[in-house]
């Protein structure tokens, strides 16, 4: 499977599995699943209440270790340098491994949030080894700039809801100019995706399903990575066919007509969008 690499430690397999909002032993069959498959991107986080049910999966699989690429992520509630920094081991220890390959912000904090002591506490646990690579989620262009440009964080991915009915273009620009990954969470858009004609359309000239045209769409994309969740191993394996399929121009005009302003993921602590 092709891979994104860049100079801050990333080695990222274009598509991952999506664990939220998957628990217990839903969520580890699934992962074990999905590396039965020939998936090596794995994504969690500690709100997602399932690192450990990862973490089993982990250590159960007769993949090793070190070809799977495993994110993880610490809340906004937690980005006190003391706090990351145990959240962090809490995760190690839930996922049983030694390391994470990428370790997240999952949001930007509130208030009076300092920004450069999180950073510096995430860029010392890059510097240390246990993460391979380090960035955030849900930040916008500004904070991007602010993180990046000013305090010289050495961030390697960015995680952000992104799909066909939504334009992410500000933000992909900037990664790009900065060879900083940019991870499509939602991108499926929660399933909402086969009602629009034009997929439909498109699926149909190519004998294939809407769902696999939005994937293909994110994955042909320079330094896009895409992470949808599947719990069955018949949506993971419809999820990796979608690296089968051949948009064309026409496909592509016909997406971009699409709505492009559904974000559907913002919470009450949600940061002012772009």
């Amino acid at each position: 499977m092709e891979t994104i690499s860049n100079a801050h430690g990333l080695n990222l397999p274009k598509l991952g599995l999506g664990t939220w909002p998957m628990l217990d032993a839903e969520c580890t069959r699934a992962v074990l699943s999905a590396l039965e498959l020939g998936y090596r991107h794995i994504d969690t986080a500690a709100a997602y209440n399932n690192e450990a049910a990862v973490g089993e999966a982990l250590s159960t699989t007769d993949v090793p270790r070190e070809h799977i690429h495993v994110t993880t992520k610490v809340w906004w509630d937690k980005l006190e340098p003391a706090a990351l920094q145990a959240s962090f081991e809490d995760s190690l220890k839930a996922l049983r491994t030694d390391y994470v390959d990428l370790f997240l912000i999952h949001w930007p904090g509130r208030g009076d949030w300092n920004l450069q002591a999180s950073l510096d506490a995430l860029t010392a646990l890059y510097e240390s080894g246990r993460a391979k690579a380090i960035g955030v989620a849900n930040f916008p262009l500004a904070l991007m700039r602010q993180a990046v440009e000013e305090l010289k964080a050495p961030l390697a991915a960015l995680q952000v809801e992104y799909h066909v009915a939504l334009d992410q273009q500000p933000l992909l620009d900037f990664c790009r100019q900065h060879q900083i990954a940019l991870t499509a969470y939602s991108p499926l858009a929660r399933n909402r995706l086969s009602d629009y004609q034009a997929l439909q359309q498109i699926a149909h000239k190519h004998g294939v399903l809407p769902t696999q045209v939005a994937l293909k769409w994110l994955l042909d994309q320079e330094g896009v990575a895409a992470i949808p969740k599947a719990a069955s191993i018949n949506n993971q394996r419809s999820n990796l066919e979608a690296f089968k399929v051949r948009l064309d121009d026409e496909d592509r005009a016909l997406i971009a007509q699409l709505p492009k302003d559904q974000r559907l993921v913002s919470p009450d602590f949600a940061p002012k969008w772009d």
